[in-house]
């Protein structure tokens, strides 16, 4: 297994953003294999994955790469109304970058992204927003009801102002059912394309209720998908325990080691 950190040319975005990104030992095999996007939360950063949880030891033993990209630090993986194209710069850039440059599976069944947090979020809207790349996600305590309320839903304390000042940067006032609300996307993804979806979060996190909210909208509407809540909070130790779950969750769901071995 390999670590390291190369450098992408943003085609979208116009710039150049490092990259970590995990490769399969030699002994694995030969490839080609499938591709799983790993995003991070608000104030981290590419390496904050591999410096904070295990995820290497996790993989290793699989045929498997993992690609961990760098976004600002409150672009909430949207494409911004102001602002850069996050969503956009992922699902499209980074993704041709990848299979253009990596021994990769270039098919959506073959593709997954997966994050914590702010990143949480942002897996579920780039799998919802571009269901045609993915095959699948995962949240980890995401901010699910971003793009879902407008900016008066927010309470007058420190948090609640910054997420207005977020909400109104990247998205507009009122974001409701437009394109960076979750629960409208899930309603208009086309039944056949629906990426495999898969939500957990601890039960002492203070985004608790975004999770739950998104996962009674997804059984309202009929969009199978598993939810789980574990004890814990809003940590990296959550986090850590529980990646092991999206592995899991995203070799049933997609059927990797088997389409690989």
């Amino acid at each position: 297994m390999a670590l390291g950190i190369i450098s992408f040319r943003n085609n979208v975005l116009e710039q150049t953003e490092p990259l970590s990104v995990i490769l399969p030992e030699p002994d694995v095999g030969p490839g080609p294999f499938p591709v799983l996007y790993l995003l991070h939360g608000m104030g981290d950063d590419h390496t904050t994955w591999t410096r904070m949880t295990r995820i290497e030891s996790y993989v290793k033993p699989m045929p498997l790469i993992v690609v961990m990209p760098m976004t600002q630090w409150r672009s909430m993986y949207v494409d911004s109304l102001n602002g850069p194209k996050s969503a956009s710069s992922i699902a499209q850039g980074l993704v041709d970058f990848i299979d253009s440059r990596l021994n990769t599976r270039p098919e959506r069944a073959y593709r997954a992204v997966c994050g914590l947090s702010m990143g949480g979020y942002g897996a579920l809207h780039l799998a919802l927003s571009f269901p045609e790349r993915f095959g699948a996600a995962v949240s980890h305590s995401g901010v699910l009801l971003f793009g879902h309320v407008n900016v008066d839903h927010y309470p007058p304390d420190d948090r609640g102002a910054r997420m207005r000042a977020i909400t109104e940067r990247t998205v507009g006032p009122y974001p409701k059912g437009g394109p960076a609300d979750l629960f409208a996307a899930a309603e208009r993804v086309p039944a056949d394309l629906r990426p495999a979806l898969r939500i957990d979060c601890g039960t002492e996190d203070f985004l608790l209720e975004h999770n739950r909210a998104f996962h009674k909208h997804l059984a309202q509407i009929g969009y199978d998908h598993e939810y789980v809540e574990h004890p814990g909070s809003h940590t990296w130790d959550y986090w850590d325990e529980h990646i092991k779950d999206s592995i899991d969750f995203f070799v049933r769901k997609l059927g990797w080691l088997a389409a690989v071995s």
